[in-house]
């Protein structure tokens, strides 16, 4: 089973907790707090993985949970920091934030990492609290709560060369051919359902890796046949070599299923044409075929090169391989759109961002008000409620926020429900 698209939860670990503690020891008066900090939670970290080739794992584990952080000590004892969690990905896999579609990362060389969720920072333990107004705090920070979200992975295969064409041109016949792999070939429409991955060599032993993809057919960019769902594999490829039943064993004129093909690579991804294609005029041990190949070379427009050859009797092909060979040697390791981005000057885009807002305030069919946003919801998730000290000090940060100004605005007066996450509180003037 080949899986190249999945969707998965990730979460950082949460900090750990500072706690309230005092020093307490034989002739020491006054001994004062000692409460440690909470320690770091784990980042969630996608790192590739060169052995693996395919999304296989996260169809079967959709959720990845890094550890927290340790809760911090008496005696001002830091807790300890979460062990990052590291998750194997193959090679070409592309990260996207499913709500944004933001692309985070682009991972394709071996020992590559990304950050995909940051843990959360350790709580404060009351030692940090101690001013001289209040040299002796009941007050700890509960420890940040890690980044989680929803990402889209996409694998686009990393290979060299690409094979392209109508389904049953001959392309999983070339491919098990001139590489040990074992595609499954049989004389029906998309018998090639999933990618399959041949390493090449030469006689001057030169080395490459050929796909083979499923066949494309009109339509193919929006969806039809298994064309939209394999499309993306083209993208990374370094060489197109295109592949032409040019006998028309099914009745289809070869020169219009080159231009059809174009087509649809060029409305996938316009970048497309600008990659080196090779023709292959396939199924030349058949009669008909010297007659369409000669008729083919009259309509051809562009400048590629053709290689007539037979994949069935191996005819032609030691030219072919050179050919290629050669193309890879004179094309750029990276894609062309990575090529012109390295290319071009660096330039700083400043662009006006609004501040996203502290908190939202909104009503329940009951009437309760209730108050959202990421930041109010942090700080109502880092404070320690089982100590008067911590509550007064959260109802000063509202304040300074403008939460208590907003909810009267909104109409809220003494005794009015207030709503925060799943708890309530009770507004009072």
């Amino acid at each position: 089973m080949f899986v190249d698209q999945t969707k998965i939860y990730v979460k950082g670990g949460d900090g750990g907790n500072g706690i309230v503690a005092y020093r307490r020891e034989k002739y020491v008066p006054l001994g004062g707090p000692a409460g440690g900090d909470g320690g770091k939670g784990a980042n969630v970290i996608f790192e590739v993985n060169e052995g693996l080739r395919t999304l296989m794992d996260f169809r079967y584990q959709k959720h990845w949970k890094a550890p927290r952080g340790e809760h911090g000590m008496s005696k001002n004892q830091h807790g300890k920091n979460a062990k990052d969690m590291i998750v194997k990905v193959p090679p070409g896999t592309v990260v996207i934030d499913a709500e944004t579609k933001e692309v985070i990362a682009d991972l394709v060389e071996n020992g590559q990492r990304a950050i995909i969720a940051k843990g959360g920072r350790g709580g404060r333990g009351n030692s940090r609290f101690a001013t001289p107004q209040n040299p002796a705090p009941e007050l700890a920070e509960n420890g940040e709560p890690g980044q989680e979200r929803d990402v889209l992975l996409e694998l686009k295969l990393l290979a060299d060369v690409g094979l392209v064409g109508f389904p049953s041109v001959g392309k999983s016949t070339l491919l098990s051919v001139v590489s040990s792999a074992k595609p499954k070939i049989a004389e029906y429409h998309f018998t090639t359902i999933v990618p399959n991955l041949g390493m090449v060599e030469t006689e001057d032993n030169r080395s490459f890796v050929m796909a083979d993809l499923p066949g494309l057919i009109e339509g193919a960019h929006q969806g039809v046949g298994l064309g939209h769902q394999f499309l993306r594999h083209i993208e990374r490829t370094r060489v197109i070599v295109h592949v032409i039943d040019m006998a028309a064993t099914e009745g289809r004129d070869p020169y219009e299923d080159y231009l059809t093909i174009n087509k649809e690579l060029e409305e996938y991804n316009l970048r497309l044409t600008e990659r080196p294609q090779v023709i292959v005029a396939n199924k030349m041990d058949i009669p008909e075929a010297e007659e369409n190949l000669q008729k083919f070379k009259e309509q051809l427009k562009e400048d590629y090169p053709i290689y007539p050859i037979s994949a069935v009797t191996r005819k032609g092909l030691r030219e072919l391989l050179f050919a290629v060979a050669d193309k890879i040697e004179q094309t750029p390791e990276f894609p062309l759109e990575h090529a012109e981005e390295e290319a071009g000057e660096n330039r700083v885009l400043y662009k006006h961002e609004s501040e996203p807002q502290d908190f939202f305030i909104t009503r329940d069919p009951d009437g309760a008000f209730v108050l959202s946003g990421d930041k109010i919801e942090k700080l109502f998730k880092m404070t320690n409620f089982s100590t008067d000290e911590s509550v007064r000090r959260f109802a000063r940060q509202l304040r300074g926020m403008g939460v208590d100004g907003a909810l009267r605005e909104k109409g809220a007066k003494d005794g009015d429900l207030v709503r925060l996450l799943e708890f309530e509180f009770e507004f009072i003037e």
